[in-house]
């Protein structure tokens, strides 16, 4: 007679508490959405009256934008499913002089913000690429893209974003060509720290490639375009709504004679402090221009919002701490003053303008 000995009762995993449950799904929701809806639910408690309104707001101008967003992420697939970031590897080839220009000029069209370049930064730097040029790459990538330049002109005027990007190509050739002359001297040698290397995405990324505008006659590069087109309706999306809400509650409960006292034409000051003040308030390249939308409609200076703008999209929280962790202390140094300095010369220059 066989044997039969009976089968382990299976037992179920426990399930988690209620409130852990709810703390793991928080973990897995983008930071950006919770936010949004923290605010609005703060907001509905503090001001049941008028949150509707605020909510509102913040639609009506989402809305409005929407065209310009749609421009926006076209122009961001296109450049992503042509191949147009290879230009980057012939901006560090040929005589140094030449390829500081080509570099500030190909950041202007190159789609990354102050943490994206990091890894290209690293990469350049790993393969002996000069750090004049790099520098020049590093200063005016994050200030100004095609999306970026249609956004800015939608929201604050053709005007303003054709200077911005003027103010970048000059911040960027300025600081290509000073740091030239730092190296010359015997400074700044060795830019990265001693145990950086191209790590992750910075040693897989290729500088070489030619790109292909004709993008759409590639399956894959088609594939390129709807991902990434996607990707960015999502990241603008979600970050223009917080700056849309941000935006109403500023112009509902923050006075504006406050602004036009403190960041308000009729001194040098407000410039200095939109370049101050950019560093720890600035959100994201595209969520800050409806915010200073909001605050040039609340009294405060052309100028200063420039310097905020030029500023704050240098030297962001996030981007300083992946700089930090990348380069020695003098090239970190070095390019924060640029930074700064650029942003208040910037906003000089559009206050004269202007």
């Amino acid at each position: 007679m066989a044997d039969i000995t009976p089968e382990a009762p299976v037992v179920a995993p426990p399930r988690p508490s209620p409130p852990a449950a709810l703390l793991a799904r928080l973990r897995r929701t983008d930071r950006v959405l919770l936010a949004i809806a923290a605010i609005l639910a703060v907001l509905a408690v503090a001001d049941p009256g008028g949150w509707l309104a605020r909510v509102e707001f913040a639609l009506g101008a989402l809305g409005r934008t929407a065209p310009i967003i749609a421009v926006a992420v076209l122009l961001l697939a296109y450049v992503k499913a042509a191949g147009a970031e290879t230009l980057m590897g012939r901006a560090f080839q040929g005589r140094e002089s030449v390829m500081i220009v080509s570099a500030a000029l190909v950041g202007l069209v190159a789609p990354f913000c102050s943490c994206q370049v990091i890894p290209f930064i690293a990469a350049a730097l790993a393969v002996g690429a000069p750090l004049s040029a790099v520098m020049a790459f590093w200063l005016s990538s994050p200030l100004m893209d095609p999306a970026m330049f249609a956004l800015t002109a939608g929201v604050l005027g053709a005007d303003f974003a054709l200077a911005k990007a003027v103010f970048a190509l000059g911040i960027a050739l300025a600081g290509g060509f000073g740091v030239q002359m730092l190296v010359a001297r015997g400074l700044l040698a060795n830019p990265l720290k001693a145990d950086t290397a191209p790590r992750c995405c910075a040693a897989k990324k290729k500088l070489g490639g030619a790109p292909n505008w004709r993008f759409w006659t590639e399956g894959e590069r088609r594939a390129v375009f709807g991902r990434t087109a996607w990707e960015n309706v999502f990241f603008l999306g979600k970050w223009l709504s917080l700056a849309y809400v941000v935006e109403a509650l500023m112009v509902a409960y923050v006075p504006a004679g406050l602004i036009a006292q403190y960041l308000g034409a009729g001194s040098a000051m407000p410039v200095v402090l939109g370049a101050l003040l950019g560093t720890p308030a600035y959100l994201n390249g595209y969520a800050a221009v409806p915010l200073m939308d909001a605050l040039l409609g609340q009294g405060m200076a052309p100028g200063a919002a420039m310097s905020f703008i030029v500023a704050g999209g240098l030297t962001s929280i996030p981007a300083m701490l992946a700089v930090w962790a990348l380069v020695r202390p003098g090239v970190f140094a070095t390019y924060i003053g640029l930074a700064m300095a650029g942003g208040i010369l910037s906003g000089f220059g559009w206050a004269l303008l202007a």
